[in-house]
């Protein structure tokens, strides 16, 4: 590991690491592996929500998804009818060891990197760039995740997951725990990117540079195959009403995909070669 940058002056030198999230980002066009979860184990406890509902809180960690869903009015009443009683702590963790019961099965058949990122990807190590990634699903569920999207050609060097740290999204700590596996300082020479809201509050909460991608996400839902058939003027107002939403969020960027990742490297280096940081 070099001698650590001492942050008495400016950090001018190179984008030292890009952080990543899973689904809807790297992998699983459109988020599609944990709305099959989700939707599946609120099923098998007599609850059918929207795809909406699924997706509204798609980004945390996978309890307060839960959570979460269960807090919604709708929800919650359907839950009280079938049930008995208002949704408690027993309740969310209910439905939570189900989501995590069908969890590794189910990703391993949404494993596929987006188009692009394999090639980006190995372009960007190719010029020193360490790739981490962070993620809401815990260690068990990503078991068979991680091993299928590495023999469709995607390794990051790094690989944090929700139950590795205190708290999930929005806090930084999953950002951190990557740095401190990456070697990588100051916080400044990384690039944190994401699909939802939630992503974009923990690159802030890390003081990195923040990136959203919107073609491949959580928000538009679509397979590579669908947004590739949808009109081309329908697609680019879908895309830019999300990419409205992760700008007022706070991310500085934001891209179609991460394949056009290795251009945007250039432009945050000429920001930090003129001493800015991100915030």
């Amino acid at each position: 590991m070099s001698t650590p940058f001492l942050k008495r002056t400016a950090y001018t030198g190179p984008v030292q690491a890009i952080i990543l999230d899973w689904a809807g980002t790297t992998v699983d066009h459109g988020c599609r592996g944990p709305v099959a979860v989700f939707s599946r184990a609120f099923a098998q406890y007599g609850i059918d929500p929207t795809v909406e509902e699924v997706r509204g809180p798609m980004g945390c960690d996978k309890r307060e998804h839960v959570q979460r869903m269960l807090a919604m009015p709708r929800l919650a009443a359907l839950w009280q009818e079938a049930h008995g009683a208002l949704p408690d702590d027993a309740a969310i963790d209910t439905i939570y060891a189900r989501v995590q019961e069908l969890m590794p099965e189910t990703l391993a058949d949404y494993a596929t990197p987006v188009p692009g990122w394999v090639d980006a990807c190995a372009a960007l190590k190719a010029r020193g760039i360490r790739i981490g990634s962070c993620t809401g699903y815990t260690r068990d569920m990503v078991v068979r995740l991680e091993p299928r999207a590495a023999a469709l050609g995607y390794v990051p060097d790094a690989f944090v997951t929700s139950d590795e740290v205190p708290v999930g999204r929005p806090w930084p700590w999953m950002a951190y725990l990557n740095c401190q596996r990456l070697g990588v300082h100051p916080l400044e020479a990384c690039i944190k990117v994401g699909d939802t809201v939630a992503d974009v509050e923990e690159g802030i909460n890390a003081g990195m540079w923040v990136v959203g991608v919107t073609r491949t996400s959580n928000a538009l839902g679509l397979t590579a195959e669908e947004a590739a058939a949808l009109p081309a003027a329908e697609l680019a107002a879908r895309e830019a009403a999300f990419a409205r939403v992760l700008r007022e969020a706070g991310a500085q960027y934001v891209l179609h995909s991460v394949a056009e990742l290795p251009a945007l490297v250039d432009t945050v280096e000429a920001r930090l070669a003129r001493g800015e940081r991100p915030w």
